[in-house]
């Protein structure tokens, strides 16, 4: 990915915290030759340094996954920025955003307890505190047919690239502007990007 200096997120705890925050990603890889995507929720294991997920077993991205370097990508906020915002006339529109892309291998998880748990984990992400939802409390045969239709696996992370373009590059008058602009707008990305944009202030 692309990275100028100025956006460049380097505190491995804070690109740590976006990809749990934004968690929903686009896993890549080279699928029969070919570029394959596939969107799907990721669970983050500091510990193991990994990245949990499944794949539904009729998706064919996973037959030839291992042994190839995979991308996954967590899209953060994003926004447009009118120049109209700015103090000068002379000035073109951007974009706003955060996107964290991880390098990793997959391995395929063939252990029904890992499996297991690696699911519990993140329906329990999820699910509100006091949902009386509980994947351990669902009929065991029930899940034992759903856990057939997925293929589970383990992301081994290699690299990690981190992106914070929020305007850092432009003077803190106009990044103010910017944001006393985003801050009226009823839009949720709008709206964290303005927030995002206060803390680099």
């Amino acid at each position: 990915m692309y990275i100028p200096i100025h956006f460049k997120i380097e505190d491995e705890e804070k690109i740590f915290e976006f990809i749990e925050k934004y968690s929903f990603a686009t896993v890549y890889s080279t699928h029969k030759g070919e570029p394959y995507a596939t969107h799907l929720p990721l669970v983050l294991n500091k510990d193991e340094n990994v990245l949990y997920g499944h794949f539904a077993r009729a998706n064919g991205q996973w037959k030839d996954i291992e042994n190839q370097s995979v991308l996954a990508v967590f899209q953060g906020p994003h926004c447009y920025i009118s120049p109209s915002w700015y103090e000068i006339t002379d000035a073109v529109p951007t974009w706003n955003y955060v996107s964290i892309h991880i390098y990793g291998m997959i391995n395929i998880i063939e252990d029904e307890k890992v499996i297991f748990d690696s699911l519990d984990e993140m329906v329990n992400k999820y699910e509100k505190p006091d949902s009386p939802y509980d994947l351990k409390k669902v009929d065991s045969k029930y899940n034992e047919g759903l856990s057939k239709g997925i293929v589970a696996f383990k992301m081994a992370i290699t690299k990690m690239e981190a992106k914070a373009k929020l305007s850092q590059n432009h003077p803190v008058e106009r990044q103010e502007l910017i944001i006393e602009n985003l801050i009226e707008s009823s839009n949720q990305n709008d709206l964290e990007v303005a927030s995002l944009m206060k803390k680099n202030l």
